[in-house]
């Protein structure tokens, strides 16, 4: 899973840990109003607990400091390290797809930042979090821990494998985009459990898929919309 690096390391370091209250709890209403606009022609509505979840989250603690003024525009913004924060559009549609349940446990490969986590981590009982960049994997971390998600635990290492010793899961979210479904991870899922995930080639057309375990242990797929991730990669 080893990405680009193509932005420098200088984001990375300075994230935003700003309280301004009022300004960024108005644009955090507005940010989910236009989630709910957008999510209303694609899908059934978002469940109460994704909507509760995505105005909770202080998107501005999870970009860095430059982004912090956009922090709650409906769109990716870099991270460092060549990668991105979702769009908060498709954080909670991805979320709303997992029927994430109080008591679940869930998979996510692809820390990032740590705001998918932060978002799952306000519903689910417990989120695993693999992140395969070092540095971004521990900054995450340290994040999520000054935030006071206690329900978080992440690890560096290579997604693609999962997290056997936690498993199995309730279900998994795939935060870059696979040629295939990793195996692994359908084995580390719950009979009845999902895995929402984007396939598809970079700079080719990708689809977000949902990923269904049957209880007899068949797997079913459908297809949601096109999106655009970065590449899921590494030693497999």
């Amino acid at each position: 899973m080893k990405r680009h690096f193509a932005l420098g390391m200088f984001l990375c370091c300075c994230f935003a840990f700003p309280s301004q209250g009022s300004v960024f709890d108005e644009a955090r209403h507005k940010m989910v109003e236009e989630i709910l606009g957008d999510t209303s022609a694609t899908q059934s509505p978002l469940s109460p607990a994704v909507i509760a979840a995505m105005e909770k989250v202080e998107r501005h603690r999870f970009v860095p400091a430059d982004f912090a003024a956009r922090a709650y525009d409906n769109r990716p913004l870099p991270i460092g390290y060549g990668q991105t924060i979702s769009q908060p559009f498709v954080v909670a549609l991805m979320t709303d797809l997992m029927r994430v349940k109080a008591g679940d446990r869930v998979l996510e490969i692809g820390t990032g930042s740590g705001y998918q986590a932060a978002v799952l981590a306000e519903i689910a009982g417990s989120v695993y979090s693999i992140e395969i960049i070092t540095p971004l994997g521990k900054e995450a971390r340290e994040r999520l821990v000054s935030l006071g998600y206690r329900n978080i635990n992440t690890r560096v290492g290579d997604g693609y494998y999962g997290w056997p010793e936690a498993a199995p899961f309730d279900a998994i979210i795939v935060t870059a985009a696979a040629s295939h479904v990793p195996p692994p991870l359908i084995r580390q899922l719950k009979p009845g459990g999902r895995i929402v995930i984007p396939l598809g080639a970079q700079f080719m057309t990708q689809y977000l898929m949902l990923v269904e375990k049957q209880l007899g242990g068949s797997v079913t797929t459908r297809e949601i919309l096109p999106v655009r991730f970065v590449p899921l990669t590494g030693g497999h």
